[in-house]
Order: structure tokens, then sequence, then C-alpha cells
């Protein structure tokens, strides 16, 4: 069946809040909230195989070792490997003291005594309570009104209490999440929420998490946050309440509604790294934390070797990471693009420049160095790409800086040969033409074998040396007012060979007592075409005269 020409026989625009005076458009989010990761729960029981033991344990001591603080761990009431996995992190002194390990569990008793039984012997835990309290779920799953609904969250709460006082030597905290609340009435989810506190007996000093779950996500991100801003207002004893963010990514803005739902009063956010979970995912901690990181906040969660991360992820998961996702996709901090290739280039090379840290480099919002990846992948060439990409490659891989209409001279022989392969072009495959345009090393037909440069009475600089031409050694001489020009004298003198220098340029290529140096000669060639010659050299004066003779060597080579 196709799609509606009229989509609002079917559908219903989701309504508006109203909140006149709403503050959290204006509000910048300052500090990192609290995170919980829920991959082991939320994320896993997505999962088309949810993992194993050792999967689980080998993706807890990832999420503790990028410094989440609070991990749910698993539903215990689910199976034996979920109830063995977290009974083995107890048992087994696996969970280190800063962090909280958290169970979920629905309101029924006994779910809820097998929660606090797999809990059994930890410091201090979290058991997570959840009933769902949206119209439709009322009407189509349970047949249910709201006094039934609340009643089950009631009940709910008292089975936490009494439970939790068989176990006096844990230090108890409870979350309890009105699921569905995004869909649900704003009245009924405090409604709920408000009994749930008045039998817990939540303080400031020891707080209850009330989650706050877009379960299905089905408004704008803006919506969701005049929800929680509403909710905020208007709950009894908001100082007894850690507000926490469960959103999903039906509509694709799970983080925009986490983000702005920090921004309208919330403390906490659940979600999974690199955003796994039922349907089209959670909220991707990863991007709300680096998202964070780029505005200049510590998001308190340590992202330094993203590769890692990913690679424990996807084998977690047996799901890729996509190439494109935010700040860890294999392809998010490339340009393939000739415009972006040469405003990164420049912008680069402004950023050495520069007196102080801050970073700023077009198309780049976070230097990739601190993910731990490196500038080799920033620019890939490719039938796309222009000059300026070919350019960081051969600087980055040869340290080479070529001057800039030697760049445009290259670059057509480089666009030759990404549109005869049809592919990326790598490190090497620019290599071998960059040797080959300009004869860096074999075939040669002029090979410099050794030489000297003296002072002559008139002031005049003589070249002399010897010259390897076609395997025959020949000793040469020139005069000219500079080396180069005496190089230029003796290739004409000697071999015929004319050429006139135009511009020259040298950089260093390393520091220290091994440190070469490169030297570049755009020349004009008797018909007057420009030849471009290039040297490279532990001593600049010796690279010098090694570019003038690899002009020669492309002149004469050429007319073969």
């Amino acid at each position: 069946m196709p799609m509606l020409k009229d989509p609002s026989v079917k559908y219903r625009p989701f309504p508006q809040i109203n909140i006149p005076d709403r503050t959290w458009p204006s509000k910048v989010i300052d500090k990192a909230p609290r995170w919980l990761s829920t991959d082991l729960r939320d994320g896993n029981q997505s999962l088309i195989d949810p993992m194993g033991a050792e999967k689980k344990n080998r993706f807890f001591d990832l999420l503790v070792k990028v410094g989440l603080k609070e991990i749910e761990v698993g539903f215990p009431s689910a199976g034996a490997t979920e109830y063995d996995f977290i009974r083995s992190l107890v048992t087994e002194n696996r969970v280190p003291e800063d962090v909280l390990i958290q169970v979920l569990t629905q309101s029924r008793e006994d779910l809820i005594k097998t929660s606090f039984e797999s809990l059994e012997g930890m410091p201090a835990a979290i058991v997570h309570l959840y009933n769902a309290v949206s119209p439709l779920w009322r009407q189509v799953v349970f047949g249910m009104e709201r006094p039934q609904i609340r009643e089950i969250a009631e009940n709910g709460a008292k089975l936490l209490r009494d439970n939790a006082a068989r176990f006096p030597n844990t230090k108890w905290h409870f979350e309890y999440s009105p699921e569905t609340f995004s869909t649900a009435e704003l009245d009924f989810s405090l409604e709920c929420c408000e009994a749930v506190m008045q039998i817990l007996q939540p303080t400031p000093e020891h707080p209850i998490i009330l989650n706050l779950p877009a379960t299905v996500e089905c408004a704008t991100p803006n919506v969701y946050a005049d929800q929680i801003e509403y909710f905020c207002r208007n709950l009894p004893n908001r100082d007894a309440a850690v507000i926490s963010l469960h959103t999903h990514n039906d509509r694709g803005t799970g983080v925009a509604a986490a983000e702005l739902g920090i921004m309208a009063g919330a403390d906490r956010v659940e979600g999974c790294l690199f955003g796994n979970g039922e349907r089209t995912g959670n909220c991707c901690l990863v991007t709300v934390g680096m998202n964070l990181y780029t505005q200049g906040v510590d998001p308190e969660l340590d992202f330094s070797d993203i590769d890692e991360v990913i690679q424990t992820v996807e084998y977690c998961n047996q799901l890729p990471v996509h190439p494109r996702h935010p700040y860890g996709g294999d392809l998010v901090f490339t340009a393939f693009s000739g415009s972006h290739q040469d405003a990164i280039k420049k912008g680069f090379a402004a950023q050495e420049k520069r007196n102080d840290e801050l970073w700023a480099v077009p198309y780049l919002p976070i230097d990739p160095a601190d993910l731990g990846r490196s500038y080799e992948a920033v620019i890939r060439v490719n039938s796309q790409s222009g000059k300026g990409g070919f350019a960081w490659v051969i600087e980055q891989d040869q340290g080479l800086k070529l001057p800039k209409r030697m760049q445009a001279h290259f670059s057509r022989h480089v666009q030759d040969l990404a549109d005869e392969l049809g592919r990326e072009l790598v490190a090497a495959d620019i290599w071998n033409v960059f040797e080959a345009t300009y004869r860096v090393n074999d075939p040669q037909h002029f090979q410099l074998l050794d030489w000297d440069e003296t002072k002559g009475p008139d002031g005049a600089r003589i070249f002399a040396g010897k010259i390897g031409v076609n395997g025959q050694e020949q000793s040469v001489s020139g005069r000219g007012n500079g080396l180069i020009s005496s190089v230029v004298a003796t290739l004409a003198d000697s071999f015929g060979v004319n050429l006139s220098v135009k511009d020259y340029s040298e950089h260093a290529l390393s520091a220290g007592s091994d440190a070469r140096a490169a030297a570049y000669v755009e020349c004009t060639g008797p018909e007057g075409q420009t030849i471009w010659g290039v040297g490279v050299d532990t001593d600049v004066a010796t690279a010098s005269v090694r570019a003038v003779l690899s002009a020669a060597n492309t002149l004469v080579l050429s007319g073969k």
C-alpha cells in the first residue's frame, strides 16, 4: 500500500505543552549530568543474539574504564543468564567502590524479590521499578483505568521498601519510571511519581531517581523539554528527586531530546554507547558526552581511545558502528571533497602558527587526536578530491610541503590515476605517481655522485662534480651567481640541457642531527613548458642540486 497523500486521516500531530514562560530555551549546559549506561539491559535486550557472560563482562569492564559510575547491569528476573551474571559481579567483587550497579524490575512481587536477591551482598545498589502509565497502554495493553495503574505503582513502591528491609547491610537507592511518560498525561505521571515518593519517603540527602522515558519518541524534542520543565516545576519535594531521562530515537532526535531535557531541568541521562537499543535505539552517550566536550565542558567520560571502545562495542553487540556515526565512525573526520580538503589543510597550517590552544579548523569541530585518531586519515583522496587533498597526504606521509603551483601541476597526474583506478587512492599510490612524475628515484638520466662548490676570483660560484649519465660517470663544472644557477649552467654546458629557474623554495623535513631538507625548483624548458624538480637530502644545498637534476631528468626523459 503506498504512502497516503493525506496522512492526517491516519495520524494526528502531537499536542503541545502550554508553558508560555518556559525557561529552557535560554539555558546552557555547563556541567555533565549523571550518566547511566543501559547497554547491558536495554541495549542487550534489543540484540538478535543477547550477550553471554563473557561479552557482558567485557562490556562491563569497558563501561567502568570510560568512567560510567551508574550501570544498569540487567533484568535479573528475565532468566538464569541475567541473574547469574549479576551475582558474579557481586560475589567476585568486580564492581568498583565508586560505581553503582542497577537492576530493572516490573511491579510484581516475585520479580522484585528476585531483583533484590540478585544484589545481596552489594554495599550499595539501585533497584529500578517501572510501570506504563500512558492512555494507549492503559486502554489497549492493560485494559485498566488510571486508579488501577496508580495502584500498581504504589504496590511496587511498597515492595521496594519491604524488600530493602530484608537486606539492611546494603545502601539501597530507588528509581521509578512512569513508563511511556512522553505519551502520557503530565498530571497523571506526576500523580504516580508523587504516590511512589510518599511511600518511599526520599530526602534531599537520599533522593529517589524519577526516570521520565520517551519510551517511543512521538514528538519534536522541544515538546519533550516542555514536558520535563513542566514536571520539574510541579513535582512536590523536587529537591528529594533526581530527574532522569531515557530517550529513544524513533524520530532520529534522541540526542537532541536528551540535551534539551537537561536544559529543562533534568539531572541524569540514561543511554547506550553509540545508541544501541530497541527499534531505532537509545540516546547515544558518546554523542551527548562529546557534544559537551566540544563546548568546553568536561563530560566526565573518557573516550581517548575511541577505536578501542568501538571494537569492544561491535564485538559484544555484533552490530557495526556506522561509519558516519558522530565522533566514532570511521569516516567522521575524513574529507574526500576537494574544497573541504583545502579548507582543512589551511586550517591545520593556521593552527600551527597560533599561540593558543583553542581549536579552530574548518570542518573539524573536534581535534581527532583527542579521541586517539591520527591525522593521516583526515584527508583521503579519490576522484572528487582536489590538490589540497593529495598535498596533505604527501605531507603527512613523506613530510613534503609542496609549493602551491606545484600542487596544481601534480593534481592532474593524481586525478588521471584516480579516474583510471576508480577507487580511493592510498598514500602509496600517490607517492608512486609523485616519484614517477618528478623522477625522484629511478629511472633517472642524471644521477648526482659527488659535488663541490667554490667561489671564483670574480665572485662567481663554481659548481664542480661528478654526474652519472646512463651509468657512466662524468666530471662536470659550471659557473653562476649562485649554487642553483651554476648547476643550471653546468647542465647547459656539459649536456645541452637548457632550463630557466623561475622559482625556488625549501623547508626542513625534520629536526635534530639527522634532519633532512626538501627543495623545489620551478623551471621553464626550451619550449616554454613548466617543469618541476624536487630533491631531498640531509644537506639543504645538496637537496637543491638534486632538485635541479630532478627537473633536468624530467625534461630529458619526457622527450624520449
